[in-house]
């Protein structure tokens, strides 16, 4: 099991395509093996890649706007997430307030799938908040109906603030889950890992047992930066794996 960090959590070093770059030789040396891009900052995909193989970071997976996936794009993102190497891209969140939005967002993320793994055998993701948990109209939920149509990405920190039982939600999904995040929190504020209340430990032994080959680790408000922030995590996420 390997340990990749969603290069959200330091958007407060990253400014433009230099100090994205700089950022993943940081990521490295704080001991991560992999990375989850949140946008690419205008940096050109081969810049990227030589960056990551000089580090030895694997691209696991890149949070990209829904747009990005539509037709008229999607030959774009496709190609400069092969470059990458990722094996999978997807969004951080898209329109899911009505059934009619879920299916839409689901479709578009569905049709890239069938693209992408058709030329290159790479897949599509939703990430979930908590809203996707929160039943529509007609009782379905969010997550299930846009799941339906693409892979998942569970952020178990989310998940948990919703309600959910994390060790019986990822069992049973582990089909159509592709990554994981795991965060934690009090009170839908993002905290370090094992500063929160998130049961971290259930779910790195849930995560084991489903064989999720990598573990990303996230906070949308890291204190008192990013860099630190995710250093205390992967130290606490190293103690228990």
């Amino acid at each position: 099991m390997k340990i990749a960090v969603q290069m959200y959590s330091v958007r407060d070093k990253i400014k433009d395509s230099a100090s994205l770059l700089r950022a993943l030789d940081r990521v490295k040396k704080i001991g991560y093996d992999g990375v989850e891009f949140a946008g690419y900052f205008d940096a050109d995909a081969k810049k990227i890649k030589a960056k990551l193989d000089k580090t030895g970071l694997v691209c696991v997976g890149s949070h990209l706007g829904l747009d990005d996936f539509k037709p008229e794009n999607l030959e774009k993102t496709i190609e400069f997430g092969n470059i990458l190497g990722a094996k999978a891209l997807g969004v951080g969140g898209a329109p899911h307030s009505t059934m009619k939005e879920c299916v839409s967002t689901g479709k578009i993320l569905g049709k890239a799938k069938e693209y992408a793994m058709e030329k290159y055998g790479i897949t599509t993701y939703y990430h979930n908040h908590t809203e996707e948990f929160k039943p529509l109209r007609n009782k379905l939920l969010p997550i299930d109906v846009i799941g339906s149509y693409t892979d998942l990405e569970i952020d178990t920190y989310w998940s948990f603030h919703a309600g959910v039982d994390n060790t019986k939600f990822l069992p049973e999904h582990k089909d159509k889950i592709v990554l994981l995040h795991l965060k934690d929190g009090i009170d839908g504020h993002p905290t370090a890992l094992g500063e929160g209340n998130n049961d971290i430990k259930k779910i790195v032994k849930t995560a084991k047992k489903m064989k999720i080959d990598w573990l990303i680790v996230e906070n949308d408000d890291p204190v008192p930066n990013g860099f630190a922030d995710i250093e205390r995590s992967l130290n606490y996420l190293k103690s228990i794996i």
